[in-house]
């Protein structure tokens, strides 16, 4: 297969516009819904390429690549020549021969530039240790299908500035709702892109949660020791000791608040278990929402599907 000479990667939601992300919000519902039942990826392949282990990105990419007519191919880095030293610029180009599209989940962000810098496919950002684009797109698509539109309303982010507190930032700066993060001295999320975000967007940094969450119509939490971080796991316990998600917390959010947390969960820890598996939590749909969400990325850059 010769590479193609042009295509579009999503390796941060500030690659699509406002307007764009608004298209693939309304995509992704009609899949969810069953209205749309084209099948843009019939005979193409999508490698995906994993050094971090995943339950809802490996199913969700593989089920809905499936399920748009596509093929997967998981490839963790013991199955590639990465594992041995091979360039990623090389393998980018050898995939690019081979398959139509690529899914990367690794730990350095400049790991995806490169692939994507050198890839003649498409390539999708599964995750990185400073984005979760996919995560976040699957949160905001939950929060329009609980009060029909993410517009005016407040997210809350309380815990680790990690990378899916990053791409809260990201998606504040392309569609202008409020943010307000609450993180312990020491735990900020990155500094440019919290910058970038208050260019266009309500963005506030707390270090009392309390005062985060006030008002929220989202509040969302991740565990305190990211994949990578648990040799921190003792210090981190203490650092968050007070930024766990209770139901005393919760009380400050607005009445109608849903909880979000892109699981897997410790309770106990970020999030009591009266609240993550209370009547404000809406986790499950939100990870449901990673195969819809992600199933409209793939129909777009993959498939040219058209937005809008």
């Amino acid at each position: 297969m010769p590479p193609t000479q042009s295509h579009r990667d999503f390796l941060a939601i500030p690659d699509f516009s406002k307007d764009e992300l608004t298209g693939l919000f309304a995509l992704a519902d009609r899949m969810k819904r069953g209205v749309h039942v084209r099948k843009p990826l019939v005979g193409k392949i999508l490698a995906m390429i994993f050094t971090k282990s995943s339950t809802r990105t490996r199913v969700s990419f593989e089920v809905g690549t499936t399920q748009l007519g596509g093929h997967a191919i998981f490839l963790s880095d013991r199955d590639l020549q990465i594992g041995r030293g091979e360039p990623i610029a090389d393998t980018a180009r050898v995939l690019s021969r081979m398959v139509d599209g690529i899914v990367i989940r690794t730990f350095a962000h400049a790991d995806v530039d490169e692939l994507a810098r050198h890839a003649d496919v498409p390539v999708i950002n599964g995750l990185t240790d400073l984005q979760h684009p996919c995560q976040v797109l699957a949160d905001i698509l939950t929060i329009r299908q609980n009060f029909g539109t993410h517009e005016g309303k407040k997210v809350a982010w309380i815990g680790d500035g990690n990378n899916v507190a990053n791409s809260w930032l990201d998606a504040a700066y392309r569609l202008g709702f409020d943010l307000a993060l609450a993180c312990p001295e020491g735990y900020d999320p990155d500094p440019k892109l919290l910058a970038r975000a208050k260019e266009n967007a309500n963005v506030t940094l707390h270090r009392d949660p309390r005062e985060a969450i006030a008002g929220a119509n989202a509040v969302n939490t991740d565990v305190w020791a990211s994949m990578g971080h648990e040799e921190e796991q003792k210090a981190r316990e203490k650092a968050f000791a007070s930024f766990t998600v209770d139901a005393k917390l919760m009380s400050a959010a607005a009445p109608d608040a849903i909880f979000l947390h892109c699981l897997p969960a410790h309770r106990g820890e970020e999030v009591s278990a009266d609240v993550i598996d209370g009547p404000q939590s809406v986790v499950w749909d939100e990870a449901e929402n990673r195969l819809h969400i992600q199933k409209a990325i793939l129909a777009v850059v993959m498939g040219g599907e058209r937005l809008g």
